[in-house]
Parts: structure tokens; C-alpha cells; sequence
């Protein structure tokens, strides 16, 4: 091998090195990953592993005093990212509403806050009506940005959500489509923000971050969550 053969070899294998290979947040086997947003440990009661699914909230419908089932509370995954690429698919209840959360961090008055990737019900949640922007919108950026295509399946079908965080760029999927496209840190993203209930959290979408699936006390579904750090 030639010494500028020898250079560009190894070039192209630190290039490799650079970005890991997918790690399994959710296989359908283990929450080894994840532990409550509130402790070190996994909740004991209100997500559940079925089917190799993940779910929250089984059969509550939005009813979970009624149907006499503590809460498990949010969960978040045990170390924090700042650049990635994040796959994961989801299946929502009839009215359902929750999130997946990215850049999540704890803060002193207990809140813990983070860039919300949207689910819910588009059409049968009750409060979908009072979204007059659609910033509230499955994969859309919570608050911030809407999506600006909606490819999403009929409630009772799985759909896949990707976001990639590359640099100062994120982008979110929904099932294949690119529908959100932002730049951490720009006038645009500055805008949104202070337009946003979040307008007062300094370091609201910055990273790094706890990756976060939230409990909104509605019946949701997990499977084939995966992650790579880029």
C-alpha cells in the first residue's frame, strides 16, 4: 500500500469510528435503558413490556383513577445525548396524547423540561380543537413548530418517528417525510421560543439531553426504539 493509499485508509476508518453503531433503547425485551424521570429506578407500575411492545397506561383511555392504576410517571434514558440519530415507532389510543421528549434536563424547582416531539390523536383528542397553528401536531416541535406535512396513520396503526440532531441541525420524520427542520440556536428558533410557554427557560433546546417518553395519563404504545450517537 502506497503512503497516500495508507493516509486515505485510515482517514475513511476515523471517519468510521466517529459515528457508533444503533444502540437498542426499547428491543422488546428490556427497559434496561430507561429509569424513572424522578429516581433511579424503572417505575414498578403504569408501563408495561407486551408483545415486545412498550406501553403506558394499558386500557386506561385517559381514565387512569377510574380504572384504580398508579401512574408510572415519565421515564428517561439513563445518559444524555447532544448529537444523534433517534428512531422509534408509536401507536396511540383513541384521544391519546403524549410525547417524546430530547434535550430533556432537570431543573432546580423540579420541572423537567425538553424539545417535545408531538403524539397525539389528531382528530379525536379533545383538545386538538384549541390548536389554531397546528403547533401542537403529531411530530411537530411542541409549541415551537408545526409539521409541514401530515402523513400520519389512522389511531390503531404504528407509525415511525425518526430525529436527527446533526451539528446544529434537527430534523423530524414521520412515517418516511421530513416535516420539521430547525437550526438550534437561530433567530427563527429564537422567535419560536419566545413566542412559546418556554420563553423564560434559558437553555430550553440546547444540548445535551436526556432522551424522554412522557406519561400524559393516556394510553400509548412503544416498539423498535433505537439510537446512534453521530
Amino acid at each position: 500500500m502506497n503512503p497516500f493509499s495508507t493516509i486515505l485508509f485510515f482517514f475513511a476508518l476515523f471517519n468510521t469510528q466517529q459515528k457508533s453503531d444503533w444502540v437498542w433503547l426499547f428491543n422488546g425485551t428490556s427497559t434496561d435503558q430507561w429509569v424513572s424521570a424522578k429516581s433511579d429506578q424503572f417505575p414498578k407500575e403504569g408501563w408495561a413490556i407486551e408483545n415486545k411492545t412498550l406501553v403506558v397506561n394499558k386500557n386506561t383511555n385517559g381514565k387512569w383513577q377510574e380504572a384504580k392504576l398508579v401512574r408510572g410517571g415519565d421515564i428517561i434514558t439513563k445518559k444524555t445525548y447532544s448529537r444523534f440519530d433517534l428512531e422509534f415507532e408509536f401507536k396511540l389510543a383513541p384521544g391519546a396524547n403524549t410525547g417524546l421528549k430530547y434535550f430533556t434536563k432537570k431543573y432546580p424547582d423540579s420541572s423537567i423540561l425538553g424539545c417535545e416531539y408531538q403524539l397525539i390523536d389528531d382528530t379525536g383528542n379533545k383538545d386538538i380543537a384549541n390548536d389554531t397553528n397546528d403547533k401542537r401536531r403529531t411530530a411537530g416541535l411542541y409549541e415551537l413548530f408545526a409539521p409541514t406535512s401530515l402523513q400520519l396513520k389512522p389511531i390503531g396503526e404504528w407509525n415511525k418517528g425518526r430525529i436527527k440532531v446533526e451539528g446544529t441541525q434537527v430534523i423530524h420524520w414521520l412515517n418516511g417525510v421530513k416535516v420539521v427542520e430547525y437550526t438550534m440556536g437561530s433567530p427563527e428558533f429564537k422567535k419560536a421560543k419566545a413566542d412559546s410557554k418556554f420563553k423564560d427557560v434559558e437553555d430550553f433546546g440546547t444540548a445535551p439531553g436526556y432522551i424522554l417518553l412522557q406519561d400524559h395519563g393516556d394510553e400509548a404504545t412503544f416498539r423498535n426504539i433505537r439510537i446512534r450517537e453521530l
